[in-house]
């Protein structure tokens, strides 16, 4: 399978994705802390893509949905935003909604 099969499953077989550096515990840049916080604070399971480990994602995914950095938020299987898009939904209250509905849909 090649790189760009593998984030297409990644993506669409999860409700809920998120490329990052590092992990949700144990992040490994500032953005990707964030966002993955934000995630863990809605409640809801989601899934997750360390790409410091797959230098292939690492190198290919800003060409997957045409989103140049990290981390990349996938919900119901279509680019939701990067770490500023998701806190901010967060603060508004909408992350939870949105994510809840992601994973009733499977």
């Amino acid at each position: 399978m090649d790189v760009m099969q593998r984030i297409d499953e990644a993506v669409k077989s999860n409700p809920i994705v998120i490329f990052m550096k590092g992990t949700p515990q144990m992040p490994s840049c500032g953005f990707s802390a964030r966002a993955a916080e934000a995630l863990i604070n809605t409640g809801v399971e989601f899934s997750y893509v360390n790409v410091l480990t797959d230098p292939e994602i690492f190198e290919n995914l800003p060409r997957y949905a045409d989103w140049p950095t990290f981390p990349q938020i996938y919900i119901n299987h279509e680019l939701t935003g990067g770490g500023d898009i998701i806190i901010e939904m967060f603060q508004n209250g909408q992350l939870k909604t949105v994510c809840e509905e992601a994973v009733a849909k499977g």
